[in-house]
């Protein structure tokens, strides 16, 4: 049983963010606007996170300076809030399984971020160099798909709608208004991504002046909170669309500022503790798997032929820069066979500081 506790974890966890998709969903399908979820979600996040960060790191972490707090501020600012607004605006003209599907190209974005900036070698005249290639080019691919592409639909004998009636997106009268729309939402998932791909790459050097993870993360969700009720005040001023009763619309944030933010953070550290960060990121596309099913068996959500096809590319595009990954970590090692026995301790603390910044295990923090 202790073999298989990590096979285990990892799938608790994709459940929790099949989870979030389905119930950030089933919110705006009720009418709940998305600037007020995202500040619900991330207040809610503060309020869970912020006692756990003072009592473990608030004796332990550096102090925090007035340039550092102004690079987290920014970086919360388009890292997490325009991220998820825009997240959420995308979920709102696709689908739960889009907005899963779309999270498949973040390890690819973050990569093409990270060599823009420098912060990644890309030897394209390598096997590893060559299959990072091939999964820019796949990713690519699956967008395109997923975006222009439907093809026919898969239907299944019945569905139960758990979230209340299905959300009309097809038919002959509202085609052309749902294609439109559909491909405006797929760029804009892909925007969000792409912000949160950028702020994934800017961490590392935030994180190398203020260490404490707890007290970033705490922090960093603070300050989303306070973005977000800015940008939610200025866009939605109804009282009735702030008032949260003891429906969807409550658990949802509910559920992603505690178990998203929470549960799963706390999760995925075991696993990574465990079994190391690519093994976590390879099962990523468990949760697209479990977040189509779910929509269509709860939200009654149309799957094509064309999301399938573009989805599988997206994983396609995920497992070749993750394999490039495993690749060149493999080889820090070997290279380095020769070192003496005084230098074995440095040797040690280099290999598992390679492994954790070059990993994509940082996109599923705070998502």
């Amino acid at each position: 049983m202790k073999l298989n506790k990590p096979f285990l974890v990892v799938f608790l966890i994709q459940t929790i963010y099949a989870g979030m998709f389905l119930f950030s969903k089933a919110a705006f399908n009720v009418g709940m606007n998305n600037f007020i979820f995202t500040f619900y979600r991330q207040a809610i996040a503060t309020v869970f996170l912020a006692p756990f960060a003072l009592f473990f790191e608030w004796r332990s972490s550096p102090s925090l300076s007035y340039k550092t707090f102004w690079q987290i501020f920014i970086m919360s600012l388009f890292g997490i809030t325009l991220s998820l607004d825009l997240y959420g605006i995308g979920l709102t003209y696709t689908s739960a399984s889009m907005g899963a599907a779309t999270t498949n190209c973040l390890p690819v974005i973050t990569f093409f971020f990270a060599v823009l900036f420098r912060l990644e070698v890309w030897r394209i005249n390598t096997a590893s160099g060559i299959a990072k290639l091939v999964g820019v080019v796949l990713c690519l691919g699956g967008a395109t798909i997923l975006a222009l592409y439907n093809g026919p639909a898969l239907k299944l004998g019945t569905h139960f709608h758990l979230f209340g009636p299905p959300t009309v997106t097809h038919g002959p009268h509202v085609q052309a208004h749902s294609s439109a729309t559909w491909i405006k939402g797929v760029f804009i998932l892909l925007s969000g991504n792409s912000f949160w791909a950028l702020w994934l790459v800017m961490q590392a050097r935030i994180m190398k002046e203020y260490p404490s993870k707890l007290m970033f993360t705490a922090l960093s969700c603070f300050l989303s909170s306070v973005q977000s009720f800015i940008l939610a005040i200025a866009v939605e001023r109804r009282p009735s669309q702030w008032i949260l009763g003891w429906d969807i619309r409550f658990f949802s944030v509910a559920y992603c500022g505690i178990v998203v933010t929470g549960v799963a953070y706390c999760l995925q550290a075991y696993v990574i503790e465990k079994r190391g960060p690519v093994f976590l990121a390879v099962w990523t596309p468990l949760g697209l798997v479990i977040t189509m099913l779910c929509s269509v068996l709860l939200l009654s959500e149309i799957i094509t032929l064309g999301r399938i096809l573009g989805g599988i590319l997206l994983v396609g595009g995920l497992y070749c820069v993750l394999w490039a990954k495993t690749q060149e970590q493999s080889i820090i090692p070997t290279s380095c066979s020769t070192v003496d026995d005084n230098n074995k301790g440095n040797l040690e603390f280099k290999n598992i500081d390679v492994t954790k910044n070059s990993s994509p295990v940082s996109l599923y923090i705070q998502k």
